[in-house]
């Protein structure tokens, strides 16, 4: 009997059909390669654009876009401070207007409709504050860098706050989410058309300035009120149909302004040295 020497006979592979094996190799890893990165690349592609269809319909959607608010001319200015100070006096409607974009409905800028909402008078209106409020401050000796930084600071605050209590009213109605965000700002940036009106009456008279103040608070709560109820009822797909509850939370609304309206009134500055 013959042992086994532990080598086995091993048979040659042709030269030939070794490169034929690399051949199909490299064929087959090429081809796999290049539908991996077509996939990817197609995959790729998908995020990106589910992405950017994410972000147009859901940001852009709270913060719409910013030169809307800015197509404004004198008229509109006019007609849109009278409203604002005299909503009383407004005898047309208070829903805003449609066009057809594209096959899309959206609503009209602020130069073709007083409904709108702006963001130059709320501009304008903050800055003509704190000049009023600059010259309050001289007038009574008290001005210094730092007292018109604390009016500053207490405008922004004050014009914060008024976005929360809008759109915290929106929320507890079931409305959060449908409104842009700058519209918020916009309606709540015209308290400072209010509070430029008080400070100018208050260089001329200081003593009407608790009556004004009066006046124009109910003034602001009756065109936020006005104003809350059209986008209840118009912009607002679904809210929360609960009358009485609507109702006491446009009654608060109304009359937070009254303490929001004193405070920017109150221009509070440190003794110049």
């Amino acid at each position: 009997m013959y042992k086994n020497s532990g080598f086995q006979s091993r048979v040659p592979i042709p030269a030939a059909s070794c490169q034929q094996f690399d051949a199909v190799g490299n064929v087959l890893y090429e081809a796999g390669s290049d539908l991996i990165i077509n996939e990817f690349g197609a995959y790729k592609e998908k995020i990106i654009e589910s992405g950017s269809e994410y972000f147009q319909s859901n940001i852009s959607r709270y913060l719409s876009s910013p030169r809307y608010y800015f197509q404004v001319n004198d008229e509109y200015i006019k007609s849109k401070l009278k409203m604002v100070l005299f909503p009383f006096l407004h005898k047309g409607h208070w829903m805003r207007s449609m066009e057809d974009a594209g096959g899309e409905f959206s609503f009209k800028p602020p130069i073709y409709d007083i409904n709108a909402p702006d963001l130059y008078i709320p501009m304008m209106a903050f800055g003509t504050y704190l000049v009023l409020a600059g010259f309050l401050l001289g007038i009574n000796g008290k001005f210094s860098p730092e007292s018109l930084g604390v009016q500053f600071t207490t405008g922004l605050l004050c014009w914060l706050l008024q976005v929360l209590l809008l759109e915290g009213t929106l929320h507890s109605l079931g409305g959060g989410g449908e409104i842009p965000l700058l519209d918020m700002v916009a309606y709540a940036g015209y308290t400072f058309v209010m509070s430029s009106l008080i400070v100018a009456i208050r260089l001329l008279w200081d003593g009407l300035f608790c009556a004004v103040t009066l006046w124009e608070s109910l003034c602001m709560g009756i065109f936020l009120v006005k104003t809350m109820k059209r986008i209840f009822i118009s912009e607002v797909r679904s809210f929360e149909k609960h009358s009485t509850k609507r109702n006491y939370l446009l009654l608060l609304m109304a009359f937070s302004q009254f303490p929001l309206l004193f405070w920017l009134g109150n221009i509070v500055g440190f003794e110049a040295h």
